[in-house]
């Protein structure tokens, strides 16, 4: 999963949400460095990566991208459900999106010195181009899968990617119904352990 779903998974406690946003940053065993609960928001993130890149319903939407994207198809699923998390998000959420983005900013700016070096350098872009809201538009996930694009020099072809979401559109939201179901349980037994 992408950005804002591991921040929703996170389930309102602003450490573990620290760390499962991190987690991607910290390398190894690095994540020692931090406090507990921020340690085992880390956990919880590898724990979602882990569930996710296993599971058939990920995979089947994986493997429509795959002859296109090779192995940058799931990142670009990732991508693509969380648009749909974003799109949907009332179905998840009694609070709006927007205020629930804000909300997350407003602790990274608070945080700010314990992130590591790549986020702290990637979080102004991100508050400044809304990129948790922005997820819900169509432009939003273009934008994203041309960043995605560059950051690979343009080996990935990802920018293209937002004609499949169009193309498939109602396969992969069904797809993201389904398998979210199932990664909410997963990751509220998996918080409710930490």
């Amino acid at each position: 999963m992408n950005f804002l779903a591991h921040i929703y998974l996170s389930f309102g406690d602003a450490d573990i949400a620290i760390g499962n946003f991190i987690a991607d940053s910290i390398r190894g065993r690095a994540y020692e460095e931090y406090p507990d609960r921020i340690q085992q928001g880390i956990h919880l993130h590898r724990a979602i990566d882990t569930f996710t890149d296993t599971h058939p319903t990920t995979r089947k939407s994986s493997k429509r991208l795959h002859p296109k994207y090779s192995h940058y198809s799931r990142v670009i699923v990732d991508i693509f459900y969380d648009h749909f998390l974003a799109r949907n998000w009332q179905a998840y959420s009694d609070t709006p999106l927007e205020a629930f983005v804000n909300e997350f900013y407003d602790l990274l700016e608070s945080r700010y010195a314990m992130l590591p070096p790549n986020v702290q350098r990637m979080m102004p872009y991100m508050i400044s181009d809304n990129w948790l809201l922005s997820y819900a538009e169509m432009d939003g996930i273009a934008r994203v899968l041309e960043g995605m694009n560059r950051r690979t020099r343009l080996r990935s072809g990802m920018d293209r990617a937002i004609e499949d979401l169009w193309l498939h559109y109602d396969k992969f939201e069904t797809e993201f119904q389904s398998f979210f179901e199932e990664l909410v349980i997963f990751s509220r037994q998996k918080f409710d352990t930490l």
